[in-house]
């Protein structure tokens, strides 16, 4: 690994790791394959119970209206789906919620990025300024003050589908000082898993931390999941 930034080699041999340690800790991580391709991405799924929180109500606003357009941009393009209802949340009420998590490789930012979208059990997908109510208020206040690391809609780019996701810009910025005290002292380090550990949280998932004493010493295979 040269410096802060990760290659895609890298990024296939931390996940297979990755996947290793889930298969061992029973945790839910999957490799999807894309079909006709060489590519893939991690995938988990999970339940959580969320009680949608009040934003800013500009910001609210400002949210759905972009959702909207990502929205009407893809249904021009594939000539529209009626099927893709969406939810809003009641503010203050719980509910039970299905998340999809995807880890993909950014060759653009030399690093993983977390792509997400989230539906409700009766199969509807949830608005952007739903998203950004169930996000943990500190985590909220400080993503919605930093523009660039904000949580936005984005087609996924291996699926096309529309996705959320946590911009990568500040990735290097906040993995530095990780992989340089992991290298002072020294201790193996799976850049991904290390990586998921701060972003996850923000938007809900949780790494154990049975994870880091299934670390193994020696460096991870080089060969790709299958």
């Amino acid at each position: 690994m040269s410096g802060c930034a990760l290659n895609e080699k890298e990024f296939f041999s931390c996940c297979q790791l990755l996947l290793q340690q889930s298969e061992h800790l029973r945790d839910g991580w999957s490799w999807e394959a894309v079909q006709g391709s060489e590519e893939g991405y991690l995938r988990k799924t999970v339940l959580r119970s969320v009680v949608a929180d009040c934003c800013d109500a500009q910001k609210q606003k400002e949210a759905a209206s972009q959702q909207e357009r990502t929205q009407v941009k893809l249904e021009q393009r594939d000539g529209g789906d009626e099927d893709d209802a969406v939810c809003m949340l009641s503010e203050g009420s719980s509910h039970v919620l299905q998340y999809e998590y995807h880890i993909l490789y950014s060759c653009s930012y030399s690093a993983p990025v977390l792509y997400f979208r989230a539906f409700t059990l009766e199969g509807r997908s949830l608005m952007l300024e739903d998203v950004w109510s169930s996000v943990h208020p500190n985590f909220r206040h400080c993503l919605q003050n930093s523009p660039l690391t904000a949580i936005t809609q984005q087609e996924h780019p291996l699926l096309g589908q529309p996705f959320f996701m946590l911009h990568p810009c500040r990735t290097e910025e906040f993995m530095r000082p990780v992989l340089q005290e992991a290298q002072e002292q020294p201790r193996p380090v799976n850049y991904v898993l290390l990586w998921l550990s701060v972003v996850g949280p923000v938007v809900g998932l949780d790494v154990p931390l049975k994870y880091c004493t299934q670390l193994h010493p020696s460096s991870p295979s080089s060969s790709e999941p299958d």
